[in-house]
């Protein structure tokens, strides 16, 4: 609840989280059926980057600021959409981002808890048919609104981590998820300060208890770039994004923007970038 995301707006995270949305999103779109995407942390939807909370912490100068010149081809969907989001006055948050990649026939969930920016988020798409805006709990919303009535789409999931047990929920809202929503993809994003909650969070969905009595939630890959070496825990050294049951296509996919990103937003020697197969495809 205290979370503000426009503290933090276009930040490193916000790339690499949106870049790899996108690749996420045109896997969906490669079929003509339509699909549902819930954003179970919406924020306000867009961010303008001349209001006092980016200025003061100035984060999307070493985010967006670094890497909306990249001729690079695999970012050229992402920074694309960017600039149509109003770069540079503002930066579109996965809201935006996600509503100007929908069909006429796909719908758009956003729940946002923060009474202020649920109220801003609101009032946003209160016009749009095809968007529909809940103030709710994060984890709450995931069991009560899936599966989706199209059978098919998205669930990104992006905590703040403010609280302790974080990576736990985490973990079993995609178990959840993955159990009760087969044909769904999710995505998960996490903080790396170091490396000891990453591996349990890993862990733990290895060791999350399936039907049939096995064990493991099946066809999670890690997509992570970090800025530095993450040994010290009292900062965020980089982050990732944990996708289950990516469409076709998605791991090269991720692996091109990971690359691409990382000498922009980590040009020292210690960062790095990779796609890792957390669990194997049932």
């Amino acid at each position: 609840m205290n979370y503000r995301h426009a503290f933090h707006a276009g930040n490193f995270a916000d790339v690499v989280k949106h870049a790899l949305l996108v690749a996420l999103m045109r896997g969906l779109l490669a079929r003509q059926k339509p699909f549902r995407v819930l954003d179970t942390h919406a924020g306000t939807g867009a961010y303008d980057l001349s209001a006092p909370e980016p200025q003061r912490t100035g984060e999307w100068r070493a985010g967006i600021g670094q890497v909306i010149g990249s001729p690079d081809p695999a970012l050229a969907d992402y920074l694309a959409l960017i600039r149509a989001g109003g770069y540079p006055a503002a930066y579109p948050g996965s809201p935006a981002i996600l509503r100007v990649m929908l069909r006429p026939d796909d719908r758009l969930v956003l729940c946002e808890l923060h009474p202020e920016d649920h109220a801003a988020l609101r009032e946003r798409f209160r016009r749009d048919a095809q968007v529909a805006v809940h103030r709710r709990d994060a984890y709450e919303a995931i069991t009560a609104l899936t599966p989706f009535p199209e059978r098919r789409g998205l669930v990104l999931i992006d905590p703040p981590f403010e609280q302790e047990g974080e990576f736990d929920r985490l973990a079993a809202a995609i178990a959840a998820l993955r159990h009760r929503f087969r044909a769904g993809i999710v995505a998960a994003w996490y903080p790396i300060k170091h490396r000891a909650p990453v591996r349990a969070f890993h862990q733990a969905l290895r060791d999350a208890p399936v039907a049939g009595g096995g064990k493991g939630v099946p066809d999670c890959l890690a997509c992570e770039l970090t800025l530095r070496e993450p040994t010290d825990p009292t900062r965020l050294n980089g982050c990732g994004l944990l996708v289950a049951n990516a469409p076709f296509g998605f791991e090269d996919r991720a692996r091109a923007v990971l690359q691409a990103l990382l000498p922009l937003l980590a040009p020292g020697e210690d960062g790095a970038a990779g796609v890792t197969r957390v669990t194997e495809e049932a």
